[in-house]
């Protein structure tokens, strides 16, 4: 059965380990939440700065207090605390479960609230939740609830006390020592930092570096050394023109031709004709004369 409490009212824990969630609504303009914690000894201080578990220590050193972080879930965002009852320290006797808004005021912080779950039994239904509601508006830290021991058990007691000067006002009145300028001390004795953590830059890409010629060629080969310019060509004798509509003489395959006749397909042609491929052109001239005979045409067949 889920208890809904009021502000100042407890229930006792039976469960050994707890998970304690604060959830609230997002949406534009609604401020980012973070959930931290504080093991506070019996005079209501911690002992020392590691009692302060936050986005920027995560852990207790016992190793039974820890940040889950946050998630997205229907109703909104959440961040949680786990906390290992049955193994912290007997010297801590109250756990504060605070909510932070990195200099947001309060007001702005639609349907604050914190569950806790039993966080052996999975994802069963919640043991207690509380609606925390700012009393003046101007919070910008708030002390949901806190664990504490009653005899040899633990109860889980509903606060809502707001602070005016954020996580870091709270911590101090609690006996953190901050570390207002953040200078880089030993890891060992170095106070926490408050102060929130950016969100992690996009790495930019340089620009690729020009690349010279001899580079672009391949890595490591020098350059190639500069050709010399080539030596004035002679110019050749002019070319007589030629006359208007004449075809120049081009050359057939190897064998000369002559300067106003091309030959055809094997057969001598005129004049004007084109020079034949493989075949010497016949002079212009007159017919054959009475004298000439034509030579023998293949064999002769002589009848008997």
């Amino acid at each position: 059965m889920t208890h809904a409490m009021l502000k100042g009212s407890n229930v006792p824990l039976e469960a050994t380990t707890v998970r304690a969630v604060l959830r609230w609504s997002s949406g534009q303009g609604i401020p980012d939440v973070d959930a931290s914690a504080l093991l506070l000894g019996p005079d209501g201080r911690v002992r020392s700065d590691e009692d302060f578990v936050f986005y920027n220590q995560p852990r207790h050193p016992s190793g039974k207090v820890w940040r889950l972080g946050k998630k997205r879930v229907t109703e909104g965002l959440t961040d949680t605390i786990q906390t290992d009852l049955s193994g912290v320290d007997p010297a801590v006797s109250r756990i504060l479960l605070v909510a932070s808004a990195d200099g947001v005021t309060f007001d702005r912080v639609q349907s604050l609230r914190i569950l806790l779950y039993d966080a052996t039994a999975g994802d069963g239904e919640a043991l207690a939740y509380f609606d925390v509601k700012p009393e003046t508006g101007a919070e910008t830290a708030l002390i949901c609830g806190e664990l504490y021991r009653r005899g040899e058990g633990w109860k889980f007691r509903a606060l809502g006390e707001g602070y005016s000067n954020g996580l870091k006002g709270l911590a101090v009145d609690f006996g953190i020592s901050v570390d207002e300028s953040g200078a880089g001390q030993d890891s060992g004795s170095r106070a926490p930092e408050i102060s929130r953590p950016l969100p992690p830059e996009q790495p930019t890409v340089p620009a690729a570096p020009a690349v010279p010629p001899a580079a672009a060629a391949g890595a490591g080969v020098p350059a190639t050394a500069a050709v010399p310019a080539t030596a004035a060509v002679p110019a050749t004798a002019a070319v007589p023109a030629q006359p208007a509509g004449a075809v120049p003489a081009q050359a057939a395959y190897g064998y000369p031709q002559s300067t106003s006749a091309q030959s055809a397909y094997g057969y001598p042609q005129a004049e004007s004709s084109q020079p034949a491929y493989g075949y010497p052109p016949v002079a212009a001239g007159p017919g054959p004369g009475p004298d000439v005979r034509l030579p023998p045409q293949g064999p002769q067949f002589i009848s008997r």
